[in-house]
C-alpha cells in the first residue's frame, strides 16, 4: 500500500471516529468511548497533515496552470514560480512529516508511567537538583494536558527532594518521557555555598511503563493439590478435616 493509500484509510477512519463519538450510545459505555477517542487522539495529527498536504498539492495545480497560460506577463509568471517553489518545499515537508505519523509505534509508547528520581552525589545540593527534577517534570506534564500523582515523597529541611515517586497517566506517556531515565548531571554554584565554588551533583531517574492487568488462565488439570489430616487423639472431627 502506497502513501496516498495510506492516508485516505487514515482519513475515513478518522471521518468514521469523528461520526461514531456524537452517538449518544457510545457515551453510554465508558469502555467503548476511551477506546475510540484514543484512537480519534492518535489520528487527528494524520487527518490535519494531511488535509494541508492535499491544500498544497491543489495549491501547485493552480499555480502550474496560471504558468502554462501563455498570456500570463513576465512578472506575474515570475511571482507564481517563486510561489510554487514555496509550496513545493512545503509539500516536500508534509510528506516527510506525514511518513513518520504513519510509521508503526512501539505498543508501549501509549503507556502510563511511573517515575522515581532520588538525588545522587552532592549532599543537600543534589536533593535541590532533585527537586529541580521533579518541578521540571510537573511543569511539562501540565503542559501535555497529563496527570499527575505523587505516590511518595521525601523532603529535605532546605526544601530539597531526597526521593519522590510519581505516576503520569495521558496521551502518549511513555513515548516522551522513556529517554529520561538515567543519572543525570548538573554544575553550578549552590545555593548552599558561600564561597561561590562550582560544585557537581547528581540524580538519578528511572521511568517504568505502567502494566495494565494480566489475566492468567489456570487448566485445573495442571493444578497439584495436597491434602493434609491431623493424626493422633483428637476424634473423629479432626482426623476427617482435611487442609
Amino acid at each position: 500500500m502506497n502513501l496516498e493509500d495510506q492516508l485516505r484509510r487514515a482519513e475515513q477512519r478518522y471521518e468514521e471516529l469523528t461520526e461514531r463519538l456524537q452517538d449518544s450510545s457510545i457515551a453510554a459505555d465508558p469502555a467503548k468511548l476511551a477506546a475510540l477517542m484514543k484512537e480519534y487522539k492518535q489520528l487527528t495529527p494524520i487527518a490535519e497533515a494531511y488535509g494541508s498536504y492535499t491544500a498544497c498539492r491543489r495549491a501547485i495545480t493552480e499555480i502550474d496552470a496560471v504558468l502554462s497560460d501563455p498570456e500570463s506577463d513576465a512578472e506575474f509568471r515570475a511571482m507564481a514560480q517563486a510561489e510554487r517553489l514555496t509550496e513545493c518545499a512545503r509539500l516536500a515537508e508534509l510528506e516527510t512529516e506525514l511518513q513518520k505519523l504513519l510509521m508503526p509505534e512501539d505498543e508501549a509508547d501509549s503507556r502510563n508511567v511511573i517515575v522515581e528520581i532520588r538525588s545522587g552525589a552532592g549532599g543537600e545540593e543534589a536533593a535541590l537538583f532533585a527537586h529541580s527534577l521533579h518541578r521540571m517534570y510537573s511543569m511539562y506534564a501540565e503542559r501535555q494536558g497529563w496527570e499527575q500523582n505523587i505516590l511518595n515523597l521525601n523532603e529535605t529541611e532546605l526544601g530539597g527532594t531526597k526521593e519522590v515517586v510519581f505516576s503520569l497517566s495521558g496521551d502518549h506517556v511513555y513515548a516522551k518521557m522513556k529517554f529520561e531515565s538515567g543519572v543525570h548531571r548538573v554544575q553550578r554554584v549552590p545555593e548552599t555555598e558561600s564561597q561561590g565554588r562550582v560544585h557537581t551533583s547528581t540524580a538519578t531517574v528511572a521511568v517504568l511503563q505502567e502494566v495494565g492487568d494480566v489475566e492468567l488462565e489456570l487448566n485445573p488439570n495442571d493444578l497439584r493439590i495436597d491434602v493434609f489430616r491431623s493424626s493422633g487423639a483428637g476424634g473423629q472431627h479432626i482426623n476427617k478435616t482435611s487442609s
